[in-house]
């Protein structure tokens, strides 16, 4: 089976500007037929690490709300805590970001900022899923209890998954902090010696009691810690680590069964957007961002997960490498740009394995839409 991709390009003219070609886009790709009266609308963006400036630029944001709310439903904008300390890891923090990077009340036109899992990363419902790697996934519960969901996404390189782009803004960017660390590892956190100060806060804070002492330094009992990775970020010198011992393949899987938790209640009721732009080589989880391997292609929208990312890897491997950039391989049309960055790993594995669940296809036909052009 084919799914329809909706394609706009970056040109426009005085009939319709650029926000105004993207409402159109979102609308023709079938907005307003995954949208009843008064449905809570997960808007589900990335709002970009402080210091990055690579992600989705809030004016196009400010034009998808309105165009939700065109159809009388209500948007919140919304993403999950990182694992990883950061500006992103609770959501005092991860607010205060996004609206530093621009993702204000009054630039969002007054859509929130409602963080999917809680103030610590803690608020999540568990859904079965029984696939191979996970019985059940672990996502942000206010993703969960919304009615509808628009994921945004910024489609650029990452360094576990060859791209970042629908999949990944869904399945990574939708799972708590306990959900996270499952995807990433396949064994609790470990306690950095040589930095521990025995304050005590990640015992603390620990469900499990897992977590002790030996000669004033914290140590976890592997049979006890039940994976929430709370401890990762309360303790004031950063001395739990996760344990990035997670394969590939592995990493890539889970990945997708918890894409195909987050949407196991939204059947005909999501909507995809991929962000061709500025389509830098690493995750915008970085605090910065290199320089974009090829020019800026355009945007992409589909009720297609899988079909949407397919299309912006093809979009982008098409194209001619952007010279002095990070990726020193692959750079004519037609050559795997992703695999020249992470010649490692086997990005197609992902959009195989998703197809193979049930999440969408890998087939696809690109909709192109036209420019309006000026008539007197």
């Amino acid at each position: 089976m084919t799914a329809d991709v909706f394609f706009m390009d970056l040109e426009t003219t005085s009939k319709e500007n650029l926000p105004q070609k993207l409402s159109r886009l979102v609308k023709r790709a079938g907005l307003k037929n995954i949208l009843a009266n008064n449905d809570l609308t997960a808007v589900k963006i990335h709002f970009g690490e402080q210091g990055n400036t690579a992600y989705i630029r809030p004016v196009f944001i400010r034009k998808i709300i309105q165009t939700i709310k065109k159809y009388k439903a209500s948007p919140f904008l919304t993403d999950a805590n990182t694992l990883y300390v950061g500006t992103r890891s609770n959501s005092v923090s991860h607010i205060h970001t996004a609206i530093e990077n621009g993702f204000s009340y009054s630039s969002m036109d007054t859509a929130p900022i409602i963080i999917a899992d809680g103030l610590m990363g803690k608020s999540e419902t568990k859904i079965k899923v029984n696939q191979k790697n996970c019985s059940n996934v672990f996502i942000g519960s206010e993703v969960v209890n919304a009615n509808a969901l628009v994921s945004v996404a910024h489609f650029k390189g990452h360094e576990l998954s060859g791209f970042g782009g629908t999949l990944k803004n869904i399945g990574m960017g939708c799972a708590s902090r306990r959900g996270k660390l499952d995807m990433h590892s396949n064994v609790c956190p470990k306690i950095k010696k040589k930095t521990c100060i025995g304050c005590g806060e990640c015992e603390k804070h620990c469900p499990s009691g897992a977590i002790n002492f030996k000669e004033k330094k914290a140590y976890i009992n592997k049979n006890k810690c039940i994976g929430c990775g709370e401890c990762i970020v309360r303790g004031p010198t950063e001395s739990v680590n996760i344990n990035w011992n997670q394969t590939v393949p592995v990493f890539l899987e889970k990945m997708m069964e918890y894409t195909l938790g987050v949407l196991k209640n939204k059947k005909g009721k999501s909507l995809f957007i991929n962000f061709i732009t500025d389509i830098s080589p690493k995750c915008d989880c970085l605090s910065y961002n290199q320089s974009p391997i090829v020019n800026n292609i355009g945007v992409l929208a589909s009720k297609d997960p899988v079909a949407i990312d397919q299309a912006g890897a093809d979009l982008v491997n098409q194209q001619e490498a952007l010279p002095g950039t990070i990726l020193e391989t692959n750079l004519k049309p037609g050559e795997d740009k992703f695999k020249g960055l992470y010649p490692d790993v086997d990005w197609e594995y992902q959009l195989d394995y998703a197809q193979k669940i049930g999440l969408g296809t890998r087939e696809y036909r690109l909709v192109k839409l036209k420019t309006l052009s000026y008539k007197k």
